[in-house]
């Protein structure tokens, strides 16, 4: 069976499952933590980050080529990548900028707040890991505390500029579906939706993920406000409309 190298919350490793889900690929997941899981992505082939899918042909160490393998298996008719030039790369543009843009800065703004919420924390991203993991971790906090936002490039007042970049990316979101179209890149739900609605679910931690999330009534007033305020701007409406309408869908398999 194929293998999944995961960190479990992380929004990478959800879009990467959500694709492999949707085209009815079996496959065993490894969740792994922070830091370990650099060591356990490269025996398995990958680089230092995850996911990475390991197959009979090698690994994959993107989501992004990841999504690709998974769609190269659906049936045409429900792929998620379109078959003429300009289409594709329409959604491969789209994509790729919610990757390097919403992606990373959503992660740190959520790392920000909840760093500061050590239980809580540990108590979700941890779960379904291994027991030495968990007691590893849990022993090693400080350290990985450091670790952690070193690894993520926190300093001081960096969640300002993240709030930033979320805001204006959701705002890019809601511009586009503005002339009410049903998907980003017109009729058809698309790579680009599906990277969109993972990507963001940093910020509306959404309550049908890969993994439990801690929802708004069990987080701290402001992380709970910043969640509420994600979750109600149109682009995280859609976003959780997304998640809600497409992430058990099976189309093949």
């Amino acid at each position: 069976m194929l293998r999944l190298i995961t960190i479990p919350i992380s929004h990478y490793c959800e879009k990467a499952r959500w694709a492999l889900e949707r085209a009815g690929i079996a496959y065993r997941e490894e969740p792994h933590l922070q830091g370990i899981h650099q060591i356990i992505a490269r025996r398995a082939g990958g680089g230092d980050t995850v996911p990475v899918l390991v197959t009979p042909d090698g690994a994959l160490a993107e989501s992004e080529q990841i999504l690709a393998w998974a769609d190269e298996r659906t049936p045409a008719e429900h792929r998620l990548y379109p078959s003429e030039p300009e289409a594709r790369q329409e959604v491969e543009e789209l994509s790729r900028r919610f990757d390097a843009e919403l992606g990373p800065s959503g992660r740190r703004l959520m790392y920000v707040h909840m760093l500061r919420e050590r239980d809580l924390l540990l108590q979700f991203n941890n779960a379904g890991v291994a027991p030495w993991e968990d007691r590893t971790i849990r022993l090693g906090w400080p350290l990985v505390g450091r670790y952690a936002k070193w690894r993520l490039g926190i300093r001081p007042e960096i969640e300002v500029d993240d709030e930033q970049v979320v805001w204006r990316e959701l705002d890019f979101v809601a511009d586009l579906l503005a002339d009410e179209r049903p998907y980003l890149c017109g009729e058809r739900f698309s790579a680009a939706d599906l990277t969109f609605a993972a990507l963001s679910a940093a910020v509306i931690v959404p309550p049908d993920y890969g993994t439990p999330l801690p929802q708004p009534d069990a987080l701290p007033a402001g992380t709970a406000a910043l969640v509420e305020r994600a979750r109600e701007h149109p682009a995280g409406r859609y976003a959780l409309s997304l998640f809600e309408n497409h992430r058990r869908e099976v189309v093949a398999g």
